[in-house]
């Protein structure tokens, strides 16, 4: 097969969109080497962002780049002959169908739609036309969870035998164990504290971040570090620390290296992830491949990425939890079970089987097209 894929993530984005694009290119490359892949994007990657043994294709004419990627691109799909295309982010070109072009489409979320007050008028009036002209025109969908295809269904009126759910792994760097040496670097580095909860993601009001910090103000001695971009919800959170003479006791970590993550993910006691709404959650597969046992929020998908072996709160309930914390804290052998737990459920996300569903849904949508 020739297969296309809507680079504008790949080649630009370092966090979830452009994770997942990478993801699934090098997971399709690595097991099915015979297909000739090509990424259809705005301008070349970064060094590290490059996929070896892959080809890149760019508009010829600069002035015109975003009419490119959503319209003239399909000139380039049929010239070159692309047997399917997969709109890796949200999105796919228009006038597909009319060029006879098959294709699918991964649609991450509708946090926009559940939640409004997150983002601006214009982001989701744009964020609607965009998903909804995709999930519409595609022959399929992917969701990346249950609760996507639900919301999908539910929104956007899809059929749902249009829809197939392929969940995703995390970067295989989180995978290898990290020497105790390389540990210690990493902690000088950054001055982590001796045994610390983790948490990992932009610091922004849905991700909730301010309940752990609440939880904190009920438990003794316990440190926090946090990793991830910030914005204005900062503010609201240090002001909460402050307040509460936490400051000692949490640490927000800046410019942390991809390469020193696994590190400060299995050095951590316990990885927390308290958001109001996600659609998968790959932190939570990062802490289990780390070994590290993992307390998440129910209300969205976060069950399905961390298994019946994690333990879920409201996230509205700081005391709750703050008994769940203690409860791990003191009891190592139920730690080590969450733990043992978290790798056996693992297995429904190897490379090898998300690489199979990936192919043989595009053979689906070829043979059916």
């Amino acid at each position: 097969m020739k297969i296309g894929f809507d680079g504008k993530r790949t080649t630009q984005n370092l966090t979830g969109l452009g994770n997942y694009s990478r993801y699934i290119i090098q997971l399709l490359a690595k097991f099915y080497p015979e297909n000739h892949y090509t990424i259809y994007a705005l301008k070349p990657p970064s060094q590290d962002l490059t996929i070896s043994g892959i080809e890149y294709q760019y508009p010829k004419v600069k002035w015109v780049k975003s009419y490119w990627r959503s319209y003239g691109v399909v000139k380039d799909l049929v010239k070159q002959k692309i047997d399917l295309f997969h709109g890796l982010s949200n999105e796919i070109p228009h006038g597909l169908k009319k060029a006879g072009i098959p294709s699918v489409v991964t649609i991450h979320d509708l946090i926009f739609i559940r939640y409004p007050q997150y983002y601006s008028f214009i982001d989701r009036i744009i964020y609607k036309l965009k998903f909804l002209h995709a999930a519409l025109h595609a022959d399929k969908v992917i969701a990346i969870s249950q609760q996507t295809k639900q919301d999908l269904v539910e929104y956007f009126g899809i059929n749902e035998d249009r829809i197939k759910v392929i969940y995703q792994n995390c970067d295989p760097i989180f995978r290898q164990t990290i020497s105790q040496t390389a540990r210690n670097t990493v902690a000088k580095k950054h001055s982590l504290p001796r045994k610390y909860l983790l948490n990992v993601g932009t610091i922004e009001e849905r991700k909730n971040l301010m309940l752990i910090v609440k939880a904190l103000t009920k438990i003794e001695a316990v440190h926090l570090v946090v990793v991830g971009k910030e914005t204005g919800y900062i503010k609201k959170v240090k002001d909460f620390i402050a307040e509460h003479n936490l400051t000692e006791r949490v640490h927000f970590l800046k410019n942390v290296a991809h390469a020193d993550l696994p590190a400060v993910y299995q050095q951590a006691e316990l990885f927390i992830y308290p958001s109001r709404f996600e659609g998968f959650g790959i932190p939570i597969i990062e802490a289990l491949h780390s070994g590290v046992p993992v307390i998440a929020a129910t209300g969205s998908c976060l069950e399905e990425a961390g298994g019946p072996g994690s333990i879920y709160v409201d996230p509205d309930d700081a005391t709750d939890l703050a008994k769940q914390i203690s409860d791990i804290l003191e009891n190592s052998e139920k730690r080590t079970d969450m733990i043992n737990a978290g790798r056996e459920y693992l297995e429904k996300f190897e490379d090898k089987k998300i690489a199979d569903q990936m192919l043989h849904f595009y053979q689906n949508v070829l043979d059916n097209a």
